[in-house]
């Protein structure tokens, strides 16, 4: 994905033709989506948003080598950057999880989710409520008696 991505980048940047960028991230997600184990589904799925980042961030500051101020043309290079390609990261996001789906991604996101229930998690508590208000104390229980009297 990583290295797809890059080389869109690059060749975007290179050819000024804009659209490479997200072409080329969206095809890198297709091959990772299929080129993984199905046991490694749910670890893809998630990945998207961050390799977009640091290819265009690693596509950014290639190219911005050796035009000056490097810090102020990556950080503009690269809200830019970002900016022209947010297409492609979601339609790139949106087919790994599609062609995930069928290749086991539910099945890994209902075991997580079944081993996460077993640290209880997602189980409801016992005490999320410690207040009773439909009790009273002094039907529930007799106070005590001090042993100072009926001082408190």
């Amino acid at each position: 994905m990583f290295g797809v991505g890059l080389l869109g980048g690059l060749l975007s940047r290179w050819l000024d033709v804009g659209l490479l960028a997200g072409a080329g991230f969206v095809l890198g997600c297709v091959l990772a989506a299929f080129a993984t184990r199905p046991a490694d589904l749910l670890t893809i799925a998630v990945s998207p948003p961050l390799i977009f980042l640091a290819a265009t961030i690693a596509t950014v500051f290639l190219t911005t080598l050796g035009d000056g101020s490097l810090l102020r043309g990556v950080a503009v290079g690269v809200l830019a950057a970002l900016a022209a390609t947010a297409p492609g990261l979601f339609l790139g996001t949106a087919l790994v999880l599609v062609i995930g789906a069928p290749r086991g991604l539910i099945a890994n996101v209902r075991e997580l989710r079944g081993k996460l229930a077993g640290s209880r998690l997602f189980e409801k508590e016992e005490n999320e409520d410690p207040v009773r208000w439909d009790e009273s104390p002094a039907a529930t229980r007799e106070r005590p008696r001090l042993p100072h009297g009926d001082v408190d």
